[in-house]
């Protein structure tokens, strides 16, 4: 498994860090860090998108599950079967973001250590033999050492987690026709949104401030913003 990791993900990755700062040494690893993290969400765009609309449509048929578990919550067997009827009649799978999601954190966990390898002295024994050996590669990128801890990224980082929770989060509509309350799990679904939204930035500005460096960080803010913009593009609702 390891090996498996190495020559599909954490190699190729590293050698591509490699070329593209060989390629454009005066934007230093900053540069690198951004053109490859575009490239990358570029490649998996497609597996992206499908996580991202498997959540929207899963957030939107919510209000028909919980309403579901509520009335046949004594009924296990007929829950079941009117949660697969919801399914098929709306066309969702809720394992669809499932894979994407495990394949993009693979994903990560490759790139997070090729550039926390690519900020010291270059290992010339996994580039491949077309990738040119630079030594090193400077971390100064506008100002900031990518090496160290760097605030102003760590910042930018979490608001931009905040706009990306926030914007994954489609708005509860009123509650169930007949004059009926919201069900239980549908209160805790927005609860867990609620707490998505604001959780997940502020971890994000803690780890940012305390233990990523300012490289990783980057990585973070590109990727996070590329997805935003795509999730905008493509999947916000349209305005009549």
């Amino acid at each position: 498994m390891a090996s498996f990791f190495f020559t599909i993900l954490y190699q190729p990755l590293y050698n591509l860090l490699v070329f593209i700062y060989d390629i454009a040494p005066w934007g230093g690893l900053g540069l690198s860090i951004i053109v490859m993290t575009v490239l990358v969400k570029s490649l998996v765009l497609p597996l992206t998108y499908k996580s991202m609309k498997a959540q929207k449509e899963l957030q939107e048929i919510q209000p028909k599950i919980a309403e579901i578990k509520e009335k046949y919550k004594d009924d296990k067997e007929t829950m079941a079967k009117e949660l697969m009827s919801v399914y098929k009649v709306h066309n969702v799978n809720p394992f669809a973001s499932c894979l994407p999601t495990i394949v993009q954190l693979f994903v990560f966990i490759a790139l997070y250590r090729a550039l926390s390898a690519g900020i010291h002295t270059i290992d010339p024994s996994i580039l491949y033999d077309f990738v040119s050996n630079p030594g090193t590669m400077s971390p100064i990128f506008l100002g900031m050492d990518l090496s160290k801890v760097s605030i102003p990224l760590a910042v930018l980082s979490a608001v931009c987690q905040y706009f990306q929770a926030k914007q994954m989060i489609t708005r509860r509509p009123p509650a169930v026709a007949r004059g009926t309350s919201p069900a239980l799990d549908e209160d805790m679904t927005a609860t867990m949104n609620k707490m998505m939204v604001y959780m997940l930035p502020v971890m994000m500005l803690i780890l940012g401030v305390t233990t990523l460096v300012g490289g990783a960080t980057l990585y973070i803010f590109v990727s996070t913003a590329f997805t935003y913009t795509m999730y905008a593009l493509f999947l916000s609702p349209k305005k009549s």
